[in-house]
């Protein structure tokens, strides 16, 4: 089981993500008003909370967001976890459709510190059921959950 640690949005891609404490998601679009919703495979984006310690712990000075991540999550290391993997956080059912990704110009993270973990440890998930997320509520790993339009 996971614990939310961090809800964040940004209106511009390529931008840090800000911290926003409860969003609302949407079926097949992702998080209202967050850059990165649409009808693609990347509607939201996961990152555990231990690896952002980790990064922390290195002297990295980054708050959540930082990393263009809209949910940071205690309890899972979601590199881990197979595409296809569902994830239940209230009504919200969200589904792993990707891990890692390409980084294609080394952001300030980057260039500050040499590394920079969203593109490993980052995962992406499309929304299969709409609904809301705050700052502590529990994400659970389900078993073939059905996908509800």
């Amino acid at each position: 089981m996971g614990r939310i640690v961090a809800v964040c949005i940004s209106e511009k891609k390529g931008t840090q993500k800000e911290d926003v404490g409860s969003v609302t998601l949407t079926t097949d679009w992702g998080i209202e008003t967050d850059a990165h919703a649409g009808k693609w495979h990347r509607q939201v984006s996961l990152l555990s909370h231990e690896k952002v310690e980790e990064f922390r712990a290195r002297g990295a000075e980054v708050d959540s967001g930082a990393f263009g991540e809209n949910l940071v999550v205690e309890g899972y290391d979601f590199k881990t976890l197979p595409i296809g993997t569902k994830f239940k956080c209230n009504d919200v059912l969200l589904e792993l459709t990707q891990i890692g990704k390409e980084c294609h110009a080394h952001c300030a993270i980057y260039q500050t510190m040499g590394d920079c973990i969203m593109p490993r440890e980052g995962v992406f998930t499309r929304v299969l059921h709409g609904g809301t997320i705050s700052v502590g509520d529990e994400l659970t790993i389900v078993e073939d959950a059905p996908c509800t339009e």
